[in-house]
């Protein structure tokens, strides 16, 4: 899976638009949605929310977690802890990027939301790479990764499965009932 992937999985999660038309209730595959009525607050897929705001059809509301104090709890929190926190959502960085990308006019204070997701961004990506370092080092057999979202998993995983295939390899030709004593790829 890559990030576009990632992305498109988060597309999927819902956000709270005030539409400035009329419609009634829309009956899609994945369930329905509305109706739609000017000034009503409603819950849509993110996909549809940045459709409709494209086309200057509503406003969106920003999650309640997009506030720039919550996300100073959750980035002081974040840097504290050893072990990787609760994040807001399993899509926290995507739904950033989409809603400031193309509704940051509905947004208050987007540029302090956007560095400060970053901040938890770096501060995760930067423990992950440590306990990948520390996993690898210490020679173990398997890791609990808790409270990491796909994307922070998608960033780290062509680094570990070449690490753990190198490990694999060293292994299997440390050991006496070896068949092949070099390396045929090396």
């Amino acid at each position: 899976m890559d990030a576009s992937e990632v992305e498109f999985l988060a597309e999927k999660e819902t956000v709270k638009i005030i539409p400035n038309f009329s419609l009634d209730k829309i009956y899609l595959i994945g369930g329905d949605l509305g109706p739609f009525n000017p000034g009503l607050p409603v819950d849509v897929p993110v996909w549809l929310a940045l459709n409709l705001k494209q086309r200057q059809k509503c406003r969106i509301v920003p999650p309640a977690w997009m506030d720039v104090d919550k996300l100073e709890e959750i980035r002081d929190l974040e840097r504290k802890e050893d072990t990787f926190t609760p994040v807001p959502s399993p899509y926290y960085m995507e739904l950033t990027k989409l809603l400031l990308n193309f509704a940051s006019d509905n947004i208050p204070k987007a540029d302090e939301i956007r560095t400060l997701v970053k901040d938890i961004w770096d501060t995760r990506i930067a423990k992950l790479r440590l306990s990948a370092d520390s996993f690898i080092s210490q020679l173990e057999a398997h890791a609990k990764l808790d409270n990491l979202t796909l994307m922070e998993i998608n960033t780290i995983r062509a680094f570990l499965l070449d690490s753990l295939n190198c490990l694999y390899k060293l292994r299997s030709n440390q050991h006496p009932g070896s068949s092949k004593g070099q390396f045929a790829d090396f």
